[in-house]
């Protein structure tokens, strides 16, 4: 079996205007572009970007072939998680970029400073950096999560 070399889960984005998502993932999370390959009608076929080394792959929109990003679905169910070292700078640049911030960043009771935005293309990217005093082990964070719950009960297994 080959050794893989990458992370063995990328994300595949959609994005009507692929080439034009690339620019826009570099100045908003410094992305680093790996590749791009275009069709006969200049339509992004394959591109590929890293951002904090993981590999995203993207496609320009083909609505023939079923290919739709998420503002012509009128959304998406799938948020893209980005660990950084500052929450707050990460989500500002991000929107100076042309992101829309959906939540500013704010103290979780998980233990992370977290918030999200949307790019042009309606993909959601949750932007987090971890809190000096995080909740460390299951039991204490059982416990977090039910006081801020109202004192509700966290249940799972």
């Amino acid at each position: 079996m080959a050794e893989f070399t990458q992370p063995a889960l990328a994300p595949h984005l959609v994005c009507a205007g692929a080439a034009d998502a690339i620019e826009f993932y570099k100045q908003a999370f410094g992305a680093e572009e790996m590749m791009r390959l275009a069709g006969p009608d200049g339509k992004l076929m394959h591109g590929a970007i890293t951002i904090n080394g993981a590999m995203v792959m993207l496609v320009d929109e083909m609505k023939e072939m079923g290919a739709l990003d998420p503002n012509s679905l009128g959304g998406t169910p799938v948020t893209l998680h980005l660990s950084v070292a500052n929450a707050d700078a990460a989500i500002d640049r991000a929107a100076q970029a042309g992101a829309s911030v959906v939540m500013p960043a704010t103290d979780m009771f998980w233990g992370d400073r977290y918030g999200q935005v949307k790019d042009p293309w309606g993909h959601v990217w949750s932007i987090a950096h971890p809190l000096p005093n995080a909740p460390q082990g299951e039991a204490e964070l059982r416990k977090a999560a039910e006081n801020a719950m109202c004192g509700q009960p966290a249940t799972g297994n």
